[in-house]
């Protein structure tokens, strides 16, 4: 075959850096927009960056998005939520994965079958039955509220099960030959071979809870329980803030958590997605 051209080549990755960098631009817009004082944003100049050097920029005004949009409060409740949910859903999907990808118990196809039938239902379906029975245990209007129903999914059920059929039998077997239940077997051997795997679940889920707005919508009423995309929305009403700077500066810090753990976890993150493409 063929090798493609040096200029075909280069045309390629400049086409893709042009896409990548038209990806930024919104973000990068909304940071600059942060920084510029309510008469640049409204007085119709067409200055991309803030006047004057950066060190004139109006930081203040993430200052008063954390105090006049409440964001301290809302910021503690979503990282409270999120990371409890992805820590305890890591590990609960991967114990889940790991029963259904290496032991055998009756109706073990039928059960696993059922998980996969859940994913073909839309999440907000299962809200319905999901608060039914939060109220039942004293769960609405509290943290527990936004955690417990996602401590599992049909999705984190599956995706560890693949990532776990990959760990060779053989494995298992010498550590059962050295006394080990299925637990120690699968958290002293299975789950360091995992780990990307864990950790790809892991960006998943945080997005997800962190970003998460019908559930939170219907589960909570107090204002000191809400979470950030509640807060968003309150926010975009300019209800609580009127300057656009600020709403800009607002919404910049909520993205930054999103922007950090990606970076922190992205190489198991490629890996992980790369575990879970083997075949059984």
């Amino acid at each position: 075959m063929r090798r493609p051209s040096l200029l075909f080549r280069l045309a390629v990755h400049a086409a893709v850096y042009i896409l990548a960098a038209s990806m930024l631009l919104p973000f990068v817009w909304m940071v600059l927009t942060s920084l510029k004082t309510d008469q640049e944003t409204l007085g119709g100049t067409t200055s991309f960056l803030p006047g004057g050097p950066p060190w004139s920029w109006r930081w203040s005004n993430y200052i008063e998005a954390l105090r006049g949009a409440r964001l301290g409060d809302y910021y503690s409740n979503s990282l409270i939520a999120a990371g409890l949910t992805t820590v305890l859903a890591g590990f609960y999907n991967a114990l889940a994965g790991f029963a259904f990808a290496k032991l055998r118990f009756t109706g073990r196809r039928w059960l696993f079958a059922t998980v996969l039938l859940t994913m073909m239902l839309p999440i907000q379906v299962s809200f319905i039955f999901a608060y039914l029975i939060a109220d039942s245990l004293g769960f609405i209007d509290n943290m527990q509220a936004l955690v417990v129903p996602f401590l599992a999914s049909g999705f984190g059920v599956f995706y560890m099960r693949q990532a776990i059929a990959a760990v060779p039998d053989s494995l298992l077997e010498a550590g059962r030959l050295d006394g080990m239940t299925d637990f120690e077997a699968f958290w002293l051997l299975v789950r360091p071979t995992v780990w990307p795997a864990v950790s790809a679940l892991a960006i998943f889920t945080f997005v997800g809870s962190w970003n998460s707005f019908f559930w939170p919508l219907i589960a909570i009423d107090s204002s000191s329980a809400k979470t950030l995309p509640l807060g968003v929305a309150e926010l975009a009403t300019g209800r609580l803030v009127l300057s656009w700077p600020t709403r800009m500066a607002a919404a910049t810090l909520i993205t930054l958590p999103l922007i950090l753990v990606f970076i922190v976890f992205q190489r198991s993150f490629v890996r992980g997605i790369a575990l879970t493409g083997v075949k059984e």
